[in-house]
């Protein structure tokens, strides 16, 4: 049984530890409101243009002219996972949901006999990977705050990807990341970007079909294509990033708060704990005090 010395040091770190997770809860909260502005803000954008280019690449005749981004590798024997994450722990299940969902792919994948390569965006993301498919890591990026990437450094993860696969590294490209929904809810969602699939749009999100419009592209489709498609590739990118920083700070937000409830009821036990021993201490005393004036 703890004296009540350590009861008393115990009572006053978990106290310590509950105004550290409610300060946390707070700036969380703080954060979620322009991550998530910024996410909802980004969505439109970003459906329409995948949109697009799978409408536009579903109407253009494969040639050995076209955007190798459209034609593809003519296989998909070697993909790559681009599994983005965070930087930064204490945000619940946030990371480990998209890396447990990237974890499952690779090991459907390498059952059916394919090559998996993984290319982690996020610190978080790539400790678990790397234990379990250490040989599969290609390259890992530590982004910081996520709430602090711009479409430039969005850009620049999507130029070193296009390059690997213009060298012929990969044949397929899925990126992974949370979509957030609400505080509660941050579903881990797996999109291919690479190359661009018309089956990989949601319906959803798709331009109705029940009135298509008479459309002509200057030059031509494939032009047009040229230019869209690494375009396409950074934007879903960046949209991947604005999900995230919303998702883990929405998770962070959940987290910190059960943390505080927690350690709200822990507080209450060990208070119980303490008074009860204080309580028998004194009990014990006036014993011995009215024992020894009875011996007297």
């Amino acid at each position: 049984m703890a004296s009540l010395k350590a009861l008393k040091i115990r009572i006053g770190s978990v106290k310590s530890t509950q105004k550290i997770t409610k300060a946390m809860k707070m700036v969380a909260a703080a954060k979620l409101r322009r991550a998530q502005e910024a996410a909802e803000a980004g969505r439109p954008y970003a459906q329409r243009l995948e949109s697009v280019v799978a409408s536009l690449a579903s109407k253009v005749t494969l040639s050995e002219s076209s955007p190798k981004l459209l034609a593809g590798t003519g296989k998909d024997d070697v993909h790559l996972l681009v599994v983005a994450t965070s930087d930064k722990g204490l945000a619940g299940a946030f990371n480990t949901n998209i890396a447990r969902l990237a974890r499952r792919h690779a090991e459907a994948l390498i059952a059916q006999g394919k090559t998996v390569k993984i290319y982690t965006i996020g610190r978080k993301g790539r400790a678990p990977l790397n234990r379990l498919f250490p040989k599969n890591m290609v390259h890992g990026i530590e982004p910081g705050d996520l709430g602090k990437l711009t479409f430039a450094d969005a850009r620049g993860y999507a130029d070193d990807l296009i390059a690997r696969y213009e060298a012929g590294e990969y044949d397929v490209a899925t990126l992974f990341y949370a979509h957030f929904k609400s505080v509660l809810s941050q579903e881990p969602t797996a999109q291919q970007i690479v190359p661009i699939s018309p089956a990989s749009v949601p319906a959803d999100t798709q331009p109705s079909q029940a009135a298509p419009a008479a459309v002509t592209y200057e030059p031509d489709e494939e032009s047009i294509l040229a230019d869209l498609l690494p375009r396409n590739v950074a934007i879903q990118l960046y949209r991947a990033i604005r999900e995230n920083a919303a998702s883990e700070q929405g998770s962070k937000m959940t987290a910190m708060d059960n943390a505080t409830r927690n350690a709200g009821d822990l507080i209450k036990r060990l208070n119980t704990i303490y008074n009860r021993q204080r309580q028998a201490a004194i009990t014990t005393e006036l014993v011995e005090i009215i024992s020894g004036a009875e011996a007297l």
